[in-house]
């Protein structure tokens, strides 16, 4: 996470409850950054609920050159039924309708097949969590950057099964905060919305 002149980390606790005690550890190396080094960059988005027929987006308005290096997604299911059948999206450098990149299922994607079964976590990607209903996955291009020269955009499809014969579009609560590298200045990001704030027909406690 390279600076040149100066660094400054800030916490938001968004929380609708004081935090008691919050403990951190930060390191660093003070060095000489050549001029072509990219910064580190990371975008939240949230889609509550996804809207009918639209793509979860992970990352848009990004313009310069750089390259993606992966994400972590929060999702919870509004349906039982399976979940994880959308595919990863990858617009770079001027597409329109179609992507460069277009994968073949949100499991594929986060290192999973035929459904997930049992949670797993490996070095580059991996699904340490779920309860049933919600799930967490990650997904880390270190070895495999998706490089870019103008602009990217990434979505993931919000797809499952209506039954053994056909897909059904979701309307699922999708977070997700990507990660990238591009070289400055970069696009202004979008607002971050108050999390406790119920904007769909779910109630949260």
């Amino acid at each position: 996470m390279p600076f040149r002149k100066h660094v400054r980390i800030t916490l938001e606790n968004r929380f609708v409850e004081d935090v008691d005690a919050f403990f951190y550890t930060i390191n660093y190396a003070l060095s000489e950054i050549d001029k072509d080094e990219a910064y580190f960059h990371a975008q939240f988005r949230r889609s509550n609920p996804v809207q009918p027929m639209q793509d979860h987006i992970i990352l848009d308005g990004v313009k310069g050159t750089g390259h993606y290096v992966g994400c972590y997604m929060a999702w919870k299911q509004r349906r039982p039924a399976w979940w994880g059948e959308g595919e990863f999206k990858v617009w770079l450098d001027g597409d329109q309708e179609f992507p460069t990149i277009c994968g073949t299922g949100t499991e594929d994607y986060f290192g999973g097949a035929w459904c997930f079964g049992e949670t797993f976590s490996a070095p580059f990607l991996g699904y340490p969590y779920s309860d049933g209903t919600r799930h967490g996955l990650y997904r880390f291009h270190i070895m495999d950057p998706i490089r870019f020269e103008q602009d990217i955009k990434i979505a993931i499809q919000a797809l499952g099964w209506k039954n053994r014969y056909s897909y059904a579009h979701l309307e699922d609560d999708i977070a997700s905060v990507a990660y990238w590298y591009q070289n400055e200045p970069h696009q202004t990001f979008p607002s971050i919305e108050d999390p406790f704030i119920v904007n769909d027909r779910d109630a949260y406690a």
